[in-house]
């Protein structure tokens, strides 16, 4: 029988450290980094003359890890867009948390903010979306008290 494992999810950058250091902050922890190139990697990418730089970070308690990637070559034809919330494709990851107030008032601290309101949700999850570098949307979610 085949078997099914989430690993990750790539995230292409701009700026490495900027996002790195955001997830960090959000409480991720470094994994490890290298340079990628060579022929296997242009084939795997489907692209001539990689060369990137890829840092992992992953959650505290091992359920999840992000890729991210800069790409020194090839450059890309387009730069980061800030889209809203409902564009079609990959567009927020989501991270449980506990002190979401105080993580959005220390995010916002260092220059994120929110993307629409921290509001709590039928009394079960206290959400919100907080944009990060490079217009990346990560939904923080905090389990409410239910007693």
């Amino acid at each position: 029988m085949e078997t099914l494992r989430f690993d990750h999810v790539g995230v292409v950058v701009d700026d490495l450290d900027a996002v790195a250091a955001f997830f960090l902050d959000l409480g991720f922890e470094r994994e490890g980094g290298a340079l990628v190139e060579g022929e296997t990697v242009d084939k795997i990418n489907g692209l001539d003359g990689v060369r990137a730089e890829v840092v992992m970070v992953r959650a505290p308690d091992g359920s999840g890890r992000l890729e991210l990637v800069k790409y020194h070559a090839p450059t890309a034809d387009e730069d980061a867009h800030h889209f809203p919330a409902n564009r079609m494709g990959f567009r927020h990851i989501a991270i449980e948390v506990n002190g979401l107030d105080t993580i959005v008032d220390r995010l916002r601290g260092n220059g994120f903010d929110t993307v629409g309101e921290v509001r709590d949700y039928e009394n079960i999850y206290r959400l919100c979306y907080v944009r990060g570098p490079e217009g990346l949307i990560v939904e923080l979610t905090e389990q409410l008290d239910s007693s």
